[in-house]
């Protein structure tokens, strides 16, 4: 005799759908209490102790690394290269032979004025040989013969020295000690033009942090001031420098009244920098020691003056502000190191 199972299906199927009804409320329960306790938190009073310490006064300025010693070299003439001596990363000293063109035809007039200037001073020494002991009774003749032979031979020697620095300018030399930082074209046998620019170099030990400060600023600035340089490449480690220039005519081409602050770093590794990275330049125009400060967006205003919620929302203690830094505001009033203020 078979038996009905259907009442027993009937009675798994509902007991599914409770099982649903009920993981169904527990999931609408979640959201809404993680709504709940997110409102909460999002409107939470935000709180701060009064701190007592060091408050600093500060300018902050945008720049970047420069070099005081940079230079794209070329020819003076065009040309076949017929040497390069140096690879990209290479250390060089001033005067070094970093490329050269082909001299073939330079040298070839080298060697022509060379020989005009040996002929025209033998001549010369014949001249005078002629006209030797005639020194209270020179002739007319005498005279042009002597004079035609001392200017021929000013002129070869003129034309002499032209053909060896035209010899000479053939070879690109280092302007000063560096590093080889680009080659145009790192391999001989190609025509380069006396536009073009053919290596470049650049002293590491001359970088310095170049700022534009407009006029209002720049007369907050001081030589030899002291700078923290904020690097955009290194975060928030604070590199010292100090205020080694101050241009005194402004800068062309900017949108209003600009003057460049050069930045000399100290005690800091050149091949860490690299010229073109940017950052901030913070220069301390004033510091005082031991007085009270609190972040500066406790610090609220209304129609009588400053003032801070002071240990709890809405109670206002008007105070006097000091000197304010970007994170620090010095606070004077009946104020205490430690209270609460709210924001």
């Amino acid at each position: 005799m078979k038996k009905d199972k259907k009442p027993n299906l009937l009675k798994r199927i509902f007991s599914t759908k409770r099982r649903i009804i009920i993981l169904l409320i527990l999931i609408i329960a979640g959201v809404l209490s993680y709504k709940f306790f997110t409102s909460r938190n999002s409107t939470a009073v935000k709180t701060s102790r009064v701190y007592q310490g060091k408050v600093s006064e500060e300018l902050i300025l945008s720049g970047e690394i420069k070099a005081e010693e940079q230079a794209n070299l070329n020819f003076l003439y065009s040309g076949e290269l017929d040497y390069v001596g140096v690879v990209e990363g290479q250390t060089v000293k001033k005067g070094d032979i970093l490329a050269k063109l082909d001299s073939t035809n330079a040298y070839q007039t080298f060697l022509q004025v060379d020989a005009d200037l040996r002929r025209y001073t033998s001549s010369l020494d014949k001249t005078y040989d002629d006209v030797q002991g005639h020194e209270a009774d020179e002739s007319f003749a005498d005279r042009e013969s002597r004079t035609v032979a001392e200017t021929n031979k000013d002129k070869a020697y003129r034309t002499y020295v032209i053909a060896q620095k035209n010899l000479a300018n053939l070879n690109l030399k280092a302007p000063f000690d560096g590093i080889i930082t680009g080659i145009t074209h790192p391999f001989n046998g190609i025509n380069t033009s006396l536009a073009e620019s053919q290596i470049e170099i650049v002293n590491p030990t001359t970088l310095f942090f170049s700022v534009d400060a407009d006029q209002t600023d720049v007369t907050n600035i001081k030589l030899g001031q002291k700078v923290a340089i904020i690097l955009d490449s290194f975060g928030n480690e604070e590199l010292e420098g100090v205020v080694l220039y101050i241009s005194y005519t402004p800068k062309a081409g900017e949108i209003g009244t600009v003057y460049e602050v050069k930045v000399r770093f100290a005690n800091i590794d050149a091949q860490k920098i690299r010229i073109g990275m940017s950052g901030d330049a913070k220069f301390i125009l004033s510091e005082k020691e031991n007085v009270l400060f609190v972040p500066p967006e406790f610090v609220k205003t209304d129609t009588t003056g400053k003032y801070v919620n002071l240990t709890k929302k809405n109670n206002k203690k008007y105070i006097e502000v000091g000197i304010e830094s970007e994170d620090k505001v010095e606070i004077k009033g009946d104020i205490n190191e430690g209270d609460i203020v709210y924001d």
